[in-house]
């Protein structure tokens, strides 16, 4: 167990449930349980990756965990394979969030150049950040000022020019989650993905398709549901979605993304283990699964306090903590395997070596897209966003 600390005092934490089967699993049945757990890549578990000496080094210096697999395809006679390395960070704030907007955000982006440059070291081409990274989380509080004042322009703000320059410097395409200010448009706000690529230019940005309303996350306070549909950035390294936090709960955005040809879909999140954790393991490996796709899930990590107490809206006490971001960033493949999940409470870098060929050679397997009926699903959803809908339900006339 972790100690971490909240407004109501220290609250010990499991940091991590791998390292737990590990402690009193015996070898020989841990492997069956990590079989049943996280599938099986190309006949056996994903192979651990070891991190070069200098990572591993620095991880220590700094205070974060590295994790990383290999996720194999089949031999094809026609196509060579596709290895890419793609890998998702997870980070607690830094400073209190009494402190000035400027130096919050400054502390955060500081400590983000280091896990990048580990990522550049263990030789990644694609990474992703959590939600709203240059910030903390606090769309709970219900209030617009200051946090507000962390938002910035997606294509020329301080936070993109920062990335681009980690983008160029080591040939990697990042996507960066953050609170957008839209000048042009009445600077209104919104929830936004900048992907980067990796010659440090802005490829294009993905606006948050679904917005919460739900427990603390008050998000529509500050910005409304994107405009962007579903786009697929054709990178160097692949073709890219952004699901972003609470998208991951509606099946249809899921699937938009890989009718518009995703092999890697990022889902940067932000979310509480009061509230969502027993579907954490669940959303993504199905949306890989289902769609065919890979998936990096990425949640902060760490308890963020605010200078004023807010109510849930459920009748609890008010509170100064959102609750604990239980960060467990992983990937999932598509043909059902995953990879261990990053720690509870500490910061790190998950890591996938991936071959993009694995996409069509399990839609080859499982036909899902052949076998789908899109045109009666489209008939049914036309019909049912009419005023008039009626259900088709069938009752038992003995009733």
């Amino acid at each position: 167990l972790s100690r971490n600390t909240s407004m109501s005092g220290p609250v010990e934490q499991l940091d991590n449930v791998e390292r737990v089967l590990e402690q009193y699993i015996p070898a020989a049945e841990l492997a069956e349980v990590r079989r049943v757990m996280y599938g099986m890549n190309q006949g056996a578990a994903p192979a651990i990756i070891e991190a070069p000496k200098k990572v591993s080094e620095m991880a220590e210096r700094f205070g974060f965990e590295v994790k990383a697999s290999r996720f194999k395809a089949g031999p094809e006679q026609l196509r060579a394979p596709r290895i890419v390395r793609v890998g998702i960070i997870q980070n607690s704030i830094v400073r209190p969030t009494t402190d000035p907007i400027h130096a919050q955000y400054q502390a955060i982006q500081d400590k983000i150049e280091v896990l990048i440059d580990a990522a550049g070291a263990m030789g990644l081409n694609v990474r992703c950040l959590q939600g709203t990274w240059h910030m903390p989380f606090a769309f709970c509080t219900r209030e617009r000022y200051p946090w507000v004042e962390f938002a910035q322009s997606a294509e020329s703000g301080e936070a993109t020019q920062f990335i681009q320059r980690m983008a160029k410097k080591h040939n990697m395409v990042i996507v960066s989650p953050i609170l957008e200010r839209d000048a042009a448009h009445g600077d209104t706000i919104h929830n936004t993905a900048v992907v980067v690529g990796n010659n440090g230019n802005v490829i294009g940005k993905h606006r948050k398709n679904h917005i919460p309303r739900t427990g603390d996350f008050n998000e529509s306070t500050y910005y409304m549901e994107g405009n962007t549909g579903h786009p697929v950035f054709e990178t160097a390294f692949g073709k890219i979605g952004i699901n972003i936090c609470y998208g991951r709960h509606h099946p249809l955005n899921w699937m938009a993304f890989g009718l518009n040809g995703a092999e890697i879909v990022f889902n940067p999140s932000a979310t509480v283990g009061g509230l969502s954790e027993p579907m954490w393991s669940v959303e993504a490996r199905h949306a890989a699964m289902t769609s065919n796709y890979f998936v990096g899930s990425i949640n902060r990590v760490g308890t963020e306090s605010f200078p004023n107490e807010f109510t849930s809206g459920d009748g609890k006490p008010a509170h100064k903590d959102f609750g604990h971001f239980y960060g467990s960033s992983y990937f999932s493949a598509p043909d059902a395997s995953r990879s261990p999940g990053l720690s509870r409470t500490q910061d790190g870098l998950n890591v996938a070596e991936i071959d993009l060929n694995l996409c069509r050679q399990v839609k080859d397997k499982w036909n899902f897209q052949m076998t789908a009926r899109y045109d009666m699903y489209a008939e049914f959803l036309a019909d049912y966003v009419k005023p008039g809908f009626v259900p088709q339900i069938i009752k038992d006339h003995g009733l």
